[in-house]
C-alpha cells in the first residue's frame, strides 16, 4: 500500500510538468489492431496548451463538462441526473467530468468495473489537487482519442483539417468536440448530418463559456 501511494503520487507530480506521450488506451488500441492483423495506427503529437486554438478548450467544456471551471473534479448534479435517467430506463448518459476522463485516459484502462471507478476517483482527486485546471485541460486535449488511431488535438488537426492545432477555427473545434462521445463511430473529417447538428448546438453553447485563460 505504501508503494502504491508513493508511486502513484510521484507519477502524478511528474506529469504535472512532463508531456504524456503514451497512455494505456493507446497501447490497448495498438494491441487490438495487431490482433486483427491490421497496420498499427498511432498518431499523436504533444503540443503545449498555448499552441492549441483558444476555441478548443471552450468547445470541449461546452460539449462535455460545462461546470469544469467550477467543480473540483466531480459534477454531482450531472451524476445525479445520470443515475436518475438510467433508473428510469432512458438512454444512458455519462456523468464523467473532463477531470475524470483525463484521469482515466492517462492512468487507467477502459472498463466499467467498480475497481476501475474507484481508482478513477482517486486519480481525479490527485490531479485536481496537484495539476490544476489548465494542466488538466492541456493533458486532456493532448491525450484523448479523437479518431481511429488519432489522439490529441494536434494529430486530429493535421489528419482531418490539414492544419496545426493553433489554426483550428471555432467551427473546427466544435466539430471535433461533437465526436468525443464516440470518436470511433463519429468522424470530424466526414461528419454526418447528426454531427453537423451537434456542432451547431455546441457552437451556441460556446457563447456562454469563458475562455480558459479568462
Amino acid at each position: 500500500m505504501i508503494f502504491f501511494f508513493a508511486s502513484t503520487i510521484f507519477t502524478v507530480v511528474a506529469y504535472r510538468w512532463l508531456p504524456v506521450y503514451v497512455t494505456p488506451l493507446m497501447v490497448i488500441r495498438c494491441v487490438q489492431q495487431a490482433g486483427r492483423g491490421e497496420p498499427i495506427r498511432l498518431r499523436h503529437h504533444w503540443v503545449p496548451l498555448e499552441e492549441i486554438s483558444e476555441f478548443m478548450p471552450v468547445a470541449v467544456i461546452a460539449s462535455e463538462d460545462q461546470r469544469f471551471l467550477e467543480h473540483h473534479g466531480f459534477d454531482y448534479d450531472a451524476i445525479g441526473k445520470a443515475i436518475k435517467e438510467n433508473k428510469n430506463g432512458k438512454r444512458q448518459r455519462g456523468g464523467s467530468t473532463i477531470s475524470q476522463q483525463t484521469a482515466k485516459n492517462v492512468f487507467l484502462w477502459p472498463d466499467h468495473s467498480w475497481v476501475r471507478k474507484g481508482l478513477e476517483v482517486y486519480f481525479t482527486t490527485l490531479i485536481e489537487l496537484i495539476w490544476g485546471k489548465e494542466r488538466i485541460m492541456e493533458v486532456y486535449l493532448n491525450s484523448i482519442e479523437m479518431g481511429d488511431g488519432i489522439y490529441g488535438t494536434e494529430a486530429v488537426a493535421q489528419w482531418h483539417f490539414n492544419c496545426t492545432a493553433n489554426h483550428l477555427t471555432r467551427a473546427n473545434c466544435a466539430l471535433i468536440a461533437a465526436t468525443l462521445p464516440n470518436p470511433l463511430r463519429f468522424s470530424s473529417k466526414e461528419p454526418s448530418a447528426y454531427m453537423l447538428k451537434r456542432q451547431t448546438w455546441i457552437m451556441r453553447q460556446m457563447k456562454h463559456v469563458n475562455k480558459l485563460t479568462d
